[in-house]
């Protein structure tokens, strides 16, 4: 089973630049929605939504992660429900329907490699040209497609060399020579990935010998502290080896901010995952407790004339650190509904997200115990 390169795929809605990490689909279902994508149009994007990401100028900072159209199983809110059909070919038709469904609006894991690379080689050179690809790695996936594992892990994280360069091989036979970017999946202080001389050595290799651009993804409560520390990560030249940062930040979970600031003060670029907090800030989480605030979400995207989940994206979008944001969308109706974020984001006022940050943030401890809890589904 291939390991669980985590993927993201960034589309630029003007200038149909793709930027990140991404998966692979069938030319034959390319076609076949082809004639439904015709029907989508291009969004509205906002200069306040636009900026460089990893060298690339007035990139519209909304992305399309692909964690959850890789997978049959995933921990956001209502994602079985998603998915019309869970087996291998049908989750690789829905993948390449939402890819497309991104290319027509102008936007710019477990297989999800495999899925990206298909779908890549669909797209005409005058596209590939205008692409930039990347994958994580440090987990295998062992969920086997099954989303009841009986208690077993879905996928677990190995940040050894040996595995980096097992995976190195296997992202590249996927990707080919479409990859940019490179990222430690899920890097904390407690895996010792960044203490790891020879881990920190074959990644100063393969950035030399590949060309790829190198990043890290952050998790749990010490986002800051990792980040900080990786930013202090010199190759055996002096300079950085980190070009970018990925990270959680949204409404509920603000913790890294300053952290993320100083990070793209420094040059580096930064991705902002789980947006949306799994689906929690978004009406399908049925929590009583949560009602109060997703009420007062709803009050305030109806001012805005949006919807909640345009709005909690927008709010991230401008943000000081200018993150490239992603969409965790699992059908093209979704990916809609987000990319209104990059209008929004031109009309929301400083003071009202000062408002929603201060109305819903919480302590990084309880966001974090929280995000465990959810059920994969």
């Amino acid at each position: 089973m291939p390991s669980t390169a985590k993927l993201q795929t960034h589309y630029n809605f003007q200038s149909q630049k793709l930027l990140g990490l991404r998966l692979r689909t069938v030319l034959p279902v390319c076609r076949a929605v082809g004639a439904k994508m015709q029907q989508q149009q291009a969004v509205v994007t906002s200069p306040k939504a636009l900026g460089n990401f990893l060298g690339v100028p007035d990139m519209p900072l909304l992305g399309l992660g692909l964690a959850a159209l890789g997978r049959p199983g995933y921990i956001n809110l209502g994602h079985g429900a998603d998915l019309t059909g869970k087996s291998v070919d049908e989750m690789q038709g829905n993948c390449a329907q939402v890819l497309s469904a991104a290319l027509q609006l102008g936007l710019s894991y477990g297989r999800a490699e495999e899925f990206l690379g298909s779908w890549l080689e669909g797209l005409v050179p005058e596209q590939l040209c205008r692409t930039v690809v990347g994958s994580k790695w440090g987990y295998y996936y062992t969920a086997d497609w099954q989303i009841d594992t009986a208690g077993q892990p879905h996928e677990v994280k190995e940040h050894t060399a040996s595995n980096l360069r097992k995976q190195v091989l296997e992202t590249s036979s996927h990707l080919g020579t479409r990859l940019n970017l490179y990222q430690i999946h899920s890097a904390t202080l407690e895996s010792g990935v960044l203490d790891a001389a020879d881990v920190l050595s074959e990644l100063e290799s393969v950035k030399k010998q590949r060309g790829w651009k190198m990043g890290l993804s952050l998790s749990g409560v010490q986002q800051s502290a990792t980040l900080r520390k990786a930013m202090s990560v010199r190759m055996s030249d002096g300079t950085r080896l980190f070009d970018c940062v990925q990270a959680t930040f949204n409404l509920l979970e603000t913790s890294a901010g300053g952290a993320l600031a100083e990070a793209a003060a420094a040059g580096l670029s930064v991705i902002v995952k789980e947006g949306l907090a799994n689906g929690r800030l978004t009406p399908r989480n049925t929590d009583p407790a949560f009602a109060p605030r997703l009420a007062r979400l709803q009050a305030m995207a109806d001012e805005y004339g949006t919807t909640i989940d345009a709005l909690a994206l927008a709010a991230i979008i401008v943000q000081p650190f200018r993150p490239m944001v992603l969409s965790g969308a699992t059908t093209v109706q979704q990916l809609s509904s987000n990319a209104a974020a990059l209008e929004v984001a031109g009309r929301l006022q400083e003071s009202d997200v000062a408002a929603l940050v201060s109305e819903l943030s919480q302590p990084p401890e309880q966001y974090w115990a929280e995000r465990s809890a959810l059920a994969w589904n």
